[in-house]
């Protein structure tokens, strides 16, 4: 069958108005436990987490969910025989339990990494550090949110 005209425009126009539906992304209304273990069992596996070693500072209250200062830091020499691969930050009650992901080389100089990060709700922090002989290290620290993210008015 040849292609005429009007059906090539109107094939055309379908694809068009496809090409403008937006794509969603559904994300978990409220996060569970049993999320904060499997997102803390995706990056450890099945390996034994110590603790110690991590410090996790963060203020145990804060005013405002949207922007919470976060430092965490390792004691480790990072030299090339010993040093911090990376540094894992989970929440308890955000709908995304992995709040970041950071890698680390010797040639950092020093195992610290700080951030600004969203808190939902008053929740546990946890910060795992995995080190170069593949141990992992974590620390937690509840934080108590006084206004939660993401329920301010917009003006």
């Amino acid at each position: 069958m040849p292609t005429t005209r009007r059906r090539f425009l109107s094939l055309a126009g379908g694809v068009t108005v496809a090409g403008t539906i937006p794509v969603i992304t559904l994300r978990p209304l409220q996060a569970t436990p049993a999320m904060l273990t499997t997102a803390i069992r995706n990056v450890v596996g099945e390996a034994q987490i110590r603790t110690g070693r991590v410090k996790l500072d963060i203020p145990p209250l804060v005013e405002n969910g949207n922007t919470v200062p976060m430092t965490v830091s390792v004691a480790s020499p990072m030299t090339a025989a010993d040093y911090v691969k990376s540094i894992h930050v989970f929440n308890e009650k955000n709908p995304q339990p992995n709040i970041g992901n950071f890698y680390l080389t010797p040639s950092a100089g020093r195992a610290q990494v700080s951030t600004r990060i969203r808190l939902a709700d008053t929740q546990k922090v946890v910060a795992i550090a995995r080190l170069s002989d593949d141990t992992f290290w974590q620390v937690a620290a509840d934080v108590v949110v006084t206004l939660a993210a993401c329920t301010e008015e917009m003006n």
